[in-house]
């Protein structure tokens, strides 16, 4: 029995994520990816033409789960500061599986022009919302910053290296280190 479009096409995505989880993104072959689902490879450039577009559809399926899971914390109540500190926490490594597939996108990026839009996207849904989150503690008195926009950034650009210590560099940074710094550079960022 032939399967739908969309179900196929979810099925190969799934798969090359999983590869590209266990073996990197130069690890990634159609060729592995048919293997894994029992299918030919001719029915992997079927759906997707090029292995690049294969790869750059699977980040962007994940890059969407993760703006789910931003979205759904956005959601909950509560002030400003307890959101910002949720926030950050689901972003930082220690809560953030899909950080060793952010690295390896972010080194392949710097090569494809289209699998950097992907980053960029997700990259800038983030720090978009960070910068709304200080800047509503802002109106509210809780935080005291004159530049929401550079604390975002600066806040997330910590945990971005913090993220390549734990993960690319296991050992030399723990969670709780992680969790202790942030906590640190907010004090020090917006006065809390």
């Amino acid at each position: 029995m032939r399967k739908a479009v969309a179900v196929r096409r979810e099925e190969i995505v799934r798969a090359a994520l999983e590869i590209i989880r266990s073996r990197g993104i130069c690890g990634v072959r159609a060729a592995d990816v048919a293997h894994s689902l029992e299918v030919s490879t001719a029915l992997i450039f079927y759906h997707f033409g090029t292995l690049e577009t294969l790869v750059i559809e699977a980040f962007r399926q994940a890059a969407e789960h993760e703006l789910a899971k931003l979205d759904d914390e956005l959601r909950k109540g509560g002030s400003a500061e307890t959101r910002l500190r949720a926030v950050l926490a689901l972003y930082g490594p220690a809560k953030h599986d899909n950080w060793p597939l952010w690295i390896e996108a972010g080194a392949a990026a710097m090569r494809d022009g289209a699998l950097r839009a992907v980053l960029q996207r997700l990259d800038l849904r983030w720090r978009d919302a960070v910068v709304a989150l200080i800047a509503e503690g802002v109106g509210a008195g809780t935080f005291r910053c004159p530049d929401p926009h550079g604390a975002a950034w600066r806040l997330t650009a910590l945990l971005d290296g913090l993220a390549v210590q734990v993960i690319a560099r296991q050992g030399t940074v723990t969670a709780g280190d992680c969790d202790r710094w942030v906590a640190q550079a907010m004090a020090y960022e917006l006065g809390c």
